[in-house]
């Protein structure tokens, strides 16, 4: 297709602001990341000299190494646990949302994905007094669920667009055939749609990694995240040991947005093949 002068400036107009406004986004970082290895704790160019021990402080064996290591762990275990039960929630909600004949389908969809659009701040503060009738406040299971919560959107918005793709007569034949409805969907519908599934875990996962709001509301002190740890050490004594967790935190998103869009790629393949 033959694109016209105009739609041709358009289109290297959008390409033109959109790498300003990254650089506009990353500048900051590309700005502090140096400064994780500056030998002495000032925020300040030129750098006197380099050194890694901002690193070695961050995984070292005293007590402010073992506190950040503690926060990488408990980041870690609380974003897989909460992306699986977000990738499950939000697989059944979409595969519930794409039949037909759903009573009510917009507004079920419209709650779903709620927690979107309702401010963070409402919903943390719901989350505390919910929670703490049934005894979650401060508890692993509390920060999951709540994690859950915000990332299941992110998982019902990716399976749903993956399913728009999916012929149910293949469903429905592998039903007609015998076999359980659990056996149809792990054997048929699943290796279908699971870019779509993977990428709505990872969005999941980045959701929880990142999640500061909710934290502050439902953790115990013992129990920091990154995010939180980075919030006290911002607050409490700043150092280039904060800069070196950030320039962590920063290489694992990268590969994180690597991932979703080998796998947005992939569906889009998909797609395309069919």
């Amino acid at each position: 297709m033959v694109r016209t002068p105009f739609e041709t400036f358009f289109s290297f107009l959008t390409a033109i602001i959109g790498v300003a406004v990254l650089f506009f986004l990353i500048t900051p970082l590309l700005v502090a990341f140096p400064l994780s290895f500056n030998s002495q704790p000032y925020f300040t160019y030129p750098m006197p000299g380099l050194s890694l021990r901002w690193y070695h402080e961050l995984f070292g064996s005293d007590a402010r190494g073992v506190a950040w290591q503690s926060a990488f762990r408990n980041s870690m275990f609380i974003g897989i646990s909460a992306s699986a039960v977000a990738t499950v929630l939000g697989t059944m909600a979409s595969f519930g949302i794409s039949r037909g004949n759903l009573p009510f389908k917009g507004t079920i969809q419209a709650m779903l994905l709620s927690p979107l659009v309702i401010p963070i701040v409402i919903f943390a503060t719901g989350a505390v007094y919910f929670f703490a009738r049934i005894s979650l406040i401060g508890t692993y299971p509390g920060l999951i669920i709540a994690h859950a919560i915000l990332g299941t959107p992110y998982v019902l918005i990716t399976v749903t667009a993956s399913l728009s793709g999916f012929d149910s007569n293949l469903f429905k034949a592998g039903l007609s055939l015998g076999a359980p409805p659990l056996t149809v969907f792990r054997k048929v519908a699943l290796p279908l749609i699971a870019p779509g599934v993977a990428s709505g875990a990872v969005f999941a996962f980045v959701t929880s990694w990142d999640e500061i709001i909710v934290t502050l509301f439902l953790a115990y002190p013992n129990q920091h995240t990154v995010p939180r740890r980075l919030w006290a050490g911002v607050n409490e004594q700043l150092s280039p040991v904060v800069i070196a967790a950030s320039a962590i935190l920063f290489i694992i998103t990268v590969f994180l947005l690597i991932a979703i869009e080998a796998l947005r790629r992939r569906n889009v393949q998909f797609s395309g093949a069919k």
